[in-house]
This record gives C-alpha cells, structure tokens and sequence, in this order.
C-alpha cells in the first residue's frame, strides 16, 4: 500500500484518512480487500497507532470500513467508487497542480470554482 505523509498535508491522521478514502473510491482497494493493522501501518509511516486508529475509525463513520475483532478491517462491500474516466480526471489534475506548483488546497479551489 503506498502512503506517504508531508509536513504539508495536514495532520497525519487526515492524511492517512485521505490517500486510504482515495484508494478505496477509485476501487484501487476493493470491497473486502484488508487494511493494514494499525500497529504495522503507524510503523510504515513513523507516526502513533492511535493516529491510524483515529483515520480507521473516520473510514468506519464513512462508510468505507468495516472492523472486526479478530478479522481486522476490511473495505466495506458498500463503499462507492468512482468510474474508471473520474479517477484519470483526478489524476491528471493532481499532477499537472503538482507540476504548476500548486498546493492541494488551490487545486481544490479551483476544482470548486468550475463545479
């Protein structure tokens, strides 16, 4: 699974809640497809369990997730993913805003802006 945290980027937990919400909506993890442990993720990434536990458990609220005791959690069978044509779309904006040297947030504003 590939998350990377910057100083940047938020908090992060709403890093790791954003880039996971982003992997599940655009069906890069699929329904029933396992999460890392918490403890195993917050390793990966150098930050507290409890930070990834807060992302998880903001996943669950949403919908995204499902946890278990003992069966860990797990991409929701319910979750909604956005077309193949959508997800290329975003792609090509995050980097060509990356490319112009636009933060996340401008890029958003623009998005707003021509919705």
């Amino acid at each position: 699974m590939i998350i990377s945290l910057s100083a940047s980027g938020g908090t992060p937990a709403e890093q790791v809640y954003d880039q996971l919400r982003g992997l599940i909506t655009t069906g890069r993890l699929a329904a029933d497809e396992r999460l890392p442990p918490v403890r195993r993720l917050a390793s990966d990434l150098g930050i507290a369990a409890g930070t990834v536990a807060k992302a998880y458990k903001q996943l669950e609220n949403d919908g995204l997730v499902v946890s278990r005791t003992g069966a860990g959690t797990r991409v929701s069978r319910s979750a909604n993913t956005v077309s193949q044509a959508v997800a290329d779309a975003v792609r090509a904006l995050a980097e060509v805003s990356r490319r112009e040297g636009l933060s996340r947030e401008d890029a958003e504003r623009a998005l707003r802006a021509m919705w």
